[in-house]
This record gives structure tokens, sequence and C-alpha cells, in this order.
């Protein structure tokens, strides 16, 4: 189907721009949410006559979402949640949990379309998720997912908390190998050191 484009829309083209795209995506998305018109002869007539007045109405949308974009200026929410040892959540973080977290961070009028994330996240870490604020205005947000608050600080200081928690694990491990053995395997808990020396007299007496 072809129709004119009433926003900037990606990869397809900006504003009055005559585009074909499929029947479904048209009906189902673009003319519905008044994002473009059918490419016939009246609406592209209605569209010039009204050109102006678009582009003028784009523009000051377009300065309101760039004058919202400092609000993501390094900003990250913290999300926290249970998980394994492993790093993987018990759950997920979905689009609606970013958008309630930010508006408890008092970024409101964010809704779920504006959110792009490609797939809901399972796993402890770091996350950039880009926020469309205009068509023209994406702003990129970091989601710091943790088990506690302690942990999400170390995330953002770059740590590692799972391979940090593994490489400890490994580290105790190591030294619980490394510790002596007991006395109580000598008898009459005679120490390691003398129990060799007797077994070297009674070798001595022997031969």
């Amino acid at each position: 189907m072809e129709i004119i484009l009433l926003e900037r829309i990606e990869k397809l083209g900006g504003i009055g721009d005559v585009v074909t795209v499929k029947n479904g995506f048209a009906r189902n998305y673009l003319l519905p949410n008044n994002k473009a018109l059918r490419a016939n002869d009246a609406n592209k007539k209605l569209f010039e006559a009204n050109r102006g007045k678009i582009e003028a109405d784009n523009a000051e949308r377009r300065g309101e979402a760039e004058g919202r974009a400092k609000d993501f200026d390094g900003k990250q929410i913290v999300l926290i949640r249970q998980a394994s040892n492993t790093g993987q959540l018990y759950g997920s973080v979905s689009v609606r949990d970013i958008v309630d977290a930010l508006a408890e961070d008092g970024i409101t009028g964010i809704g779920k379309s504006m959110v792009e994330l490609e797939r809901p996240i399972k796993a402890l870490g770091l996350v950039d998720v880009k926020v469309k604020l205009h068509p023209e205005v994406v702003v990129t947000l970091g989601v710091n997912v943790a088990r506690s608050p302690d942990e999400a600080e170390m995330q953002k200081q770059g740590i590692d908390v799972i391979a940090a928690m593994f490489e400890e694990e490994q580290a105790e491990a190591a030294a619980t190998a490394l510790e002596p053995d007991s006395e109580d395997e000598f008898e009459e808990g005679t120490p390691p050191s003398e129990a060799a020396v007797e077994a070297t007299a009674d070798d001595a007496e022997e031969a």
C-alpha cells in the first residue's frame, strides 16, 4: 500500500514522503495511529494544504522532546530482583517495569510504546535501553538489574558481580583444601612432626 508519512518513521522516511509498505503494517499501525495517510489524490492535496502546520507541530514536539532528553543524561534506574547464583532472574524485567521505575524516579509521561526493548531482561547486569521521546529524538537509558542495592552499586562501578562471587567461592575452596590435616588422625594426639620421628626410629630399630 502507498502511504504519505505524517512523521518520520525509522527505515521508511520523513514527513511528506510517499512510500510503499505492507498492507497489514499500514492498516494495523500507521493509519490508526495517525502516522500516515493513504496516498490517494485527495489525501495528497490535503497533505500539501496542511504541510506547513504539520511540520510546525512536529518541530514543536521535537523541541519539547529535546528538552526532556536532558533528564536522561547519564540516567540509570536500579531494579532489585531475585536471581540464582548464575545470575538468572526468577522472572524477568519487562517494559512495564521500566516505565514504572521511571515514574517512581520522577520521569512521567513515558508510555510502553516509547521504550524499545527487544526482549524481556532475564539476567542480572547492566542493559542499555532506547527510549523514543519523539520520532527524531531517541535517548539511552541504563537499566541496572541487581539482587541488592550494594550489588547494584558494584555493577555501576563496572564489577561483574557473578564473576566476583565465583572467584570468591573458588578462593574459599582452595583455602579449605590447603588446610593441614587434623591432629586427631594421629594416635593419642601425637603431632604430625613427632609421629614422623617415631616412625623413623621404629624403622631404624627393625633394621
